[in-house]
């Protein structure tokens, strides 16, 4: 009997959900900046899934590759929903403050 469907299946249910949390503690504890790294780790996924033997490591790595990439954009939208308050931002982290300008330049 061949499994490779079901593990395929049950492997990429388990990418996606897990790369949900890791989004957001992404943007929690690193900011959006952290997208480069989704960047090179997706593509090196990607890159693994051309040159696997096995047609189950193969779907795996591209499932996880693409997953990664969908994750930058997910990131971004993670930052908009924390602005929005539907999310908490994190209180360590200093905020960037524009400096005031005023009109008296004495």
């Amino acid at each position: 009997m061949n499994y490779d469907g079901i593990i395929i299946g049950i492997g990429t249910f388990l990418i996606i959900g897990l790369l949900h949390p890791v989004v957001i503690k992404a943007e929690y504890y690193f900011t959006a900046k952290i997208w480069p790294l989704f960047l090179i780790f997706g593509l090196l996924c990607l890159a693994i899934s051309l040159v696997s033997p096995s047609p189950t490591e193969r779907s795996l790595s591209a499932v996880l590759g693409c997953s990664l990439l969908w994750s930058i954009k997910e990131i971004s939208e993670q930052k908009k929903r924390v602005e929005k308050g539907w999310f908490p931002k994190n209180p360590k982290r200093k905020m960037f403050k524009a400096p005031e300008i005023s009109g008296n330049n004495k």
